[in-house]
C-alpha cells in the first residue's frame, strides 16, 4: 500500500508531498491493533489451514482446536469395542430352557407299571418259617412217604427221613433237601425248588440209589464203577453225585454227621 505526506519545504514554506511506498496497512495501525493482529496471526498459524468451503471466524474470535469432538466420539467407540472384546469381562449367562415339557412328555410316552404277579398264601406261609420244614418233626420215624419227580412216576416207598435242610428265599425261591433209607434197603435223595408265585410251579427231583442191583445191566455196571475205586460205590457217594459240594448240600451232610470229605 502507497502512502503519500505533505510538508512544508524548508525555505520556501510551500507544502511538498512525499510518497513512502514501504509503508504498508499495518504500518499504520495502533500499537492496540497490532497486538490483536498478531494473536490472530498465532491462531491461524496453530489451528491449520481451514477447511475448504469453511466460514471464517469473526474478527477477535479464536476457533476451538478441529477435531476434539471427533477424537472423543472415536475413543468412546474404542473403549466400547475393548470392553466388548476383553475375554475377562462377565458376559450375559443365557437361561436354561425349561424342562417341564420335555418331563411331562418322557411321562406321558412312559409304559405302564406291570400289575405285581400274584402270589400263593400257602407258599407265604412255607417262605415265613424257613429254614423250619414242615416235616421236620419225622426225621428218624418209620412212615409212609411220597417223593413227587417232575417227568417221571412219583416215588412211593415206607422209611425214614434221615435229614433235611432249606435255603433262604430273598427273592422269592429257595430249595429244600431231603435223604430217605427204604425198609428195603435203599436210599432216596430229593430236591424241591419252590416259589412264592402262583403262576409258576414247583420244580421237583428225585433219585434212588439201589446197594444191590437185581437186574444184570445194573449189576454190569456197577462192577464196572467199583473196579475204577478204591472201595466200593456207596449211598454217601450217590448222594454227593446227586446233590454236589454246594453250600447247601454241604450243610445237609454235616446235618447226617457222616464224613463226606474226600479222603487222599
Amino acid at each position: 500500500m502507497v502512502v503519500e505526506s505533505t510538508q512544508e519545504h524548508p525555505g520556501s514554506g510551500n507544502p511538498v508531498t512525499t510518497v513512502n511506498p514501504a509503508l504498508t496497512d499495518e504500518d499504520s495501525w495502533s500499537p492496540g491493533e497490532s497486538s490483536h493482529k498478531e494473536l490472530m496471526r498465532l491462531d491461524d498459524a496453530e489451528a491449520g489451514p481451514s477447511p475448504p468451503g469453511a466460514a471464517p471466524s469473526p474478527p477477535g474470535e479464536v476457533e476451538p482446536p478441529p477435531g476434539k469432538d471427533a477424537k472423543a466420539a472415536g475413543s468412546n467407540d474404542v473403549k466400547s469395542s475393548s470392553q466388548e472384546a476383553k475375554p475377562g469381562l462377565p458376559q450375559a449367562e443365557s437361561k436354561p430352557q425349561s424342562t417341564t415339557g420335555t418331563a411331562t412328555q418322557a411321562a406321558a410316552t412312559k409304559p405302564p407299571a406291570s400289575p405285581p404277579r400274584p402270589v400263593s398264601q400257602a407258599k407265604i406261609k412255607m417262605q415265613e418259617s424257613l429254614p423250619a420244614l414242615a416235616d421236620d418233626a419225622d426225621i428218624g420215624k418209620e412212615k409212609d412217604h411220597t417223593v413227587a419227580r417232575d417227568g417221571k412216576a412219583d416215588l412211593g416207598f415206607t422209611g425214614t427221613l434221615l435229614g433235611s435242610i432249606a435255603s433262604a428265599a430273598p427273592k422269592g425261591m429257595w430249595q429244600e433237601l431231603r435223604i430217605y433209607s427204604t425198609a428195603t434197603g435203599k436210599h432216596v435223595f430229593s430236591r424241591v425248588t419252590r416259589t412264592i408265585f402262583a403262576d409258576e410251579n414247583d420244580k421237583h427231583e428225585a433219585d434212588v440209589f439201589e446197594p444191590s442191583p437185581t437186574s444184570v445191566p445194573s449189576q454190569l455196571l456197577r462192577s464196572a464203577r467199583d473196579m475204577t475205586r478204591s472201595r466200593p460205590f456207596t449211598w454217601m457217594d450217590a448222594a454227593i453225585s446227586f446233590f454236589g459240594y454246594d453250600p447247601l448240600a454241604k450243610g445237609l451232610y454235616r446235618k447226617l454227621s457222616v464224613n463226606f470229605e474226600e479222603r487222599i
